[in-house]
């Protein structure tokens, strides 16, 4: 019975952040599939993710209770989403989807590299092997034909990744540090900026409900993959938010006719290979581990 909990806490992080990541990889396309500006896009979203995660607080009457424990961690992980959002949305706007998600690939290495650096938490070695391979996969996608980019929106793509990387090991360094609030509360920091630097009330009303249900999916993936991060080692939390890397852009491919050079195709593959043998490989070390000490335990008996 020792072992029970533990395996449920980790089964349940590891699904909960696959979703984030299926939802997040969405993004690209309610961006591109909308005239609106990136300022426009991000008050319009913003506003509806923070009224749908109040909404949901409220009816799980978990509100207070998420107020009562917003703290310096929090408000740090609100900080720094809403520094990696004012870069997410214009990277969309100024280069491919295909881009964006390939330089979050770089994600668990640097999460790993901050963890190690910031909480002394070293990655195991499955994880290493995994993100290297992970690593290849992104190589393989920028060395390829991905035809004209911008290099201000691969930077922004870069500071997004950055951003993400220092949440994750926010969370993993304090993980009662709320979820739903800090992504809430990082739409709301963005509203006053959107108005200030943009003219999000001019944005087309036609426009208006695709952004509201942006909002909401942002909603979902903000706080499945916040909830994730309090349950999994850092480094294992962006590699398996990777897995974005290859859905991106078979979506955009799909739904906007963006297409994916080949190269894409192999190194969205290689990564999509790379997530899922190290979460086979982790189950079964843990089946091992979990029998070793199951024995010993019998043995000492």
């Amino acid at each position: 019975m020792g072992f029970a909990i533990p395996q449920v806490k980790y089964k349940t992080g590891v699904v909960l952040v696959l979703i984030s990541a299926l939802v997040f990889s969405s993004a690209g396309i309610f961006t591109k599939s909308v005239t609106t500006d990136a300022w426009g896009v991000i008050f319009w979203r913003g506003l509806a993710a923070a009224i749908f995660t109040f909404g949901y607080l409220v009816l799980r009457g978990d509100l207070k209770k998420e107020i009562s424990l917003f703290g310096f961690p929090a408000l740090a992980v609100a900080s720094v989403m809403a520094l990696g959002t004012v870069a997410f949305i214009p990277a969309f706007k100024l280069t491919s989807v295909a881009n964006v998600a390939l330089i979050w690939a770089g994600a668990p290495f640097f999460t790993a590299v901050l963890a190690w650096i910031f909480i002394n938490e070293r990655p195991a070695r499955i994880v290493l092997i995994a993100s290297s391979a992970a690593f290849c996969g992104a190589c393989v996608i920028v060395l390829g034909p991905l035809g004209t980019t911008n290099i201000i929106g691969d930077l922004l793509a870069l500071w997004m990744t950055l951003m993400m990387a220092t949440a994750f090991v926010i969370y993993r360094r304090w993980p009662k540090t709320t979820a739903a609030l800090p992504a809430a509360v990082s739409s709301l920091f963005l509203l006053p900026i959107a108005l200030f630097f943009g003219d999000p009330i001019s944005s087309p009303m036609s426009e208006l409900p695709i952004l509201t249900v942006f909002g909401l999916v942002f909603a979902v993936a903000s706080v499945t993959l916040s909830e994730g991060a309090r349950r999994l080692p850092s480094a294992q939390v962006a590699l398996l938010s990777a897995l974005e890397t290859p859905l991106a852009p078979i979506l955009a491919f799909l739904i906007l006719q963006e297409m994916p050079a080949i190269s894409t195709i192999i190194g969205g593959s290689v990564i999509f290979i790379a997530v899922i043998w190290s979460q086979r490989a982790t189950h079964v070390k843990q089946a091992l581990d979990n029998g070793t000490n199951q024995n010993f335990t019998a043995n000492s008996s």
